[in-house]
């Protein structure tokens, strides 16, 4: 019987020597199902969506030995048994250093096959090598931004009783923006800092309780992805919007970035992966 890796397993606040040399068994897997226990999500997921990794410190050999660098951008499915926690990615891709590979097709082959058994699900790897950087742009998401809200406040763990909005209003379509979403990580409580984007359907949820809520995670840890289902959930269950996504753009660690999306209605396309000012 295999055991479950747990997060306090992981190499998150340890010592760790980096290895140099292409080494798989770095990526350590976390079941997705023991957290979303704690949010009632069991059976078909009332979501779906994808978690968008950037990896910005990606150096490999070629085959005469010259170091050659480029942006990775990972897409992870929500549906996928596993997450892969972050440190353990950085170690991975920083094993690739001292490692000739012919070509960046070999590269994205052991990236795609490392990663999805790693999350137990297909993961879909692009590569965007230096010549290709100076069309990268900076875009902020878009929405009516919660921030503008001079508000009180004073809960600093998550409390989804703060949420309201009145079920005898009429329906509404909106996009609300915050760049207030702080966590902290579930195991070492660094922080982690984040925009979130919420878009929906539904009687028009109160706009200063939702920032209340979204400020409340300031001093609660939890990883990413977990963080943006607690949201999507607490957020269905209070207000009950018809259509509802949850879009997180969370700044960079260790040159990571984490950017899950939850959704309970399709455009036919995934979310913009633009980089923001912060990431």
């Amino acid at each position: 019987m295999t055991i479950p890796n747990t997060p306090d397993a992981s190499p998150l606040g340890k010592p760790a020597a980096y290895q140099t040399q292409y080494q798989p068994s770095l990526l350590f897997p976390i079941a997705r199902q023991g957290k979303r226990d704690e949010i009632g999500v069991s059976g078909t997921l009332p979501f779906f969506g994808v978690d968008i990794w950037n990896a910005y410190e990606v150096s490999w050999l070629n085959a005469r030995g010259k170091p050659q660098v480029a942006i990775a951008t990972f897409t992870v499915p929500a549906d996928s048994p596993n997450i892969v926690e972050s440190k353990s990615f950085k170690l991975y891709l920083n094993s690739f250093n001292q490692t000739k590979l012919a070509d960046t097709d070999a590269l994205l082959q052991l990236l795609r096959t490392d990663l999805s058994a790693g999350f137990g699900a297909p993961v879909h790897v692009t590569l965007t090598t230096a010549d290709a950087f100076a069309s990268m742009k900076l875009q902020e998401p878009q929405g009516l931004l919660l921030d503008r809200l001079d508000i009180e406040v004073n809960e600093y763990q998550p409390n989804p009783s703060l949420l309201k909005a009145d079920p005898n209003q009429v329906v509404v379509e909106e996009t609300l923006i915050s760049h207030l979403l702080k966590s902290n990580c579930l195991v070492t409580g660094q922080p982690d800092w984040g925009s979130v984007q919420i878009h929906y359907v539904g009687p028009a949820i109160d706009q200063e309780s939702l920032l209340r809520y979204l400020i409340s995670f300031r001093d609660h840890n939890e990883f990413h992805e977990q963080c943006v289902e607690r949201i999507f959930m607490d957020v269905m269950r209070n207000c009950a919007p018809q259509k509802l996504s949850v879009y997180a753009r969370y700044t960079r660690r260790g040159g990571l970035d984490i950017n899950p999306w939850r959704s309970n209605f399709s455009t036919g396309q995934s979310p913009l992966n633009c980089r923001q000012a912060r990431q």
